[in-house]
């Protein structure tokens, strides 16, 4: 992708899967997504990261291109790194040890500040325990997964060029709306796929709860160091 110049306030970096599927704005990986927000970013692919490889194989072997990506981009000035999927929380602790620059790879990272979150997921028999604890998300988290083959899922596991995006909706609300079902407890939602926060508004209007994604998160985080700088 085409990187704008960086600004003397630096930009944030988004460390991307190795992927062709659309992404409308308000999915992390769309420069549209920041263009709207007045925030400068850039980004690096790490090659052969396919959404299959990273979500349901968890590869380890990518944890080395992941961690120079995060390096390069710390290099060339960001002053936030984010990665382009939610199940890169599984690296959090080793992405964060590899620069001096704040690294957010995953909305999950937000649960333990919300009181009774619950997560709506890409894939839920992939989001392993493991995995949920080295975010920090509390013990007891509700989770609902996307149903199986699904038009979102599908379309980003095969990497298909298309992509229905009223379907695309319908498939968040339906696992959201599941999850409030079961769990009507749960008083916040944490969308923790990347490609979800398109949907958000949807969700939030379908649930009644507030939503909190990567995007989210980022838009906050950045406004923050703004302030404390």
């Amino acid at each position: 992708m085409t990187s704008p110049p960086t600004t003397t306030e630096g930009f944030l970096g988004v460390i991307m899967l190795d992927t062709r599927f659309p992404r409308p704005p308000g999915d992390i990986g769309s420069p549209a997504t920041w263009a709207r927000a007045s925030i400068p970013a850039r980004f690096i692919t790490v090659p052969g990261a396919s959404a299959r490889r990273v979500v349901q194989t968890q590869d380890p072997a990518l944890l080395g291109p992941f961690a120079d990506a995060a390096r390069s981009l710390a290099h060339q000035g960001a002053r936030l790194i984010t990665t382009s999927c939610g199940f890169l929380a599984a690296w959090q602790t080793e992405l964060q040890a590899a620069v001096d620059v704040p690294v957010i790879t995953s909305s999950l990272l937000q649960c333990v500040g919300l009181s009774s979150p619950g997560i709506v997921t890409f894939d839920a028999a992939s989001l392993h325990a493991d995995l949920l604890q080295r975010a920090g998300v509390p013990v007891g988290t509700p989770v609902e997964g996307l149903r199986p083959g699904c038009e979102l899922q599908s379309r980003i596991l095969s990497d298909d060029t298309e992509l229905d995006l009223q379907h695309a909706s319908d498939d968040v609300v339906e696992a959201a709306v599941r999850l409030v079902a079961r769990h009507p407890e749960v008083k916040h939602v944490v969308l923790e796929c990347t490609n979800m926060p398109p949907y958000r508004h949807a969700v939030a209007q379908a649930t009644g709860r507030p939503v909190h994604d990567l995007e989210t998160l980022l838009l906050a985080t950045w406004r923050e160091q703004r302030t404390a700088n």
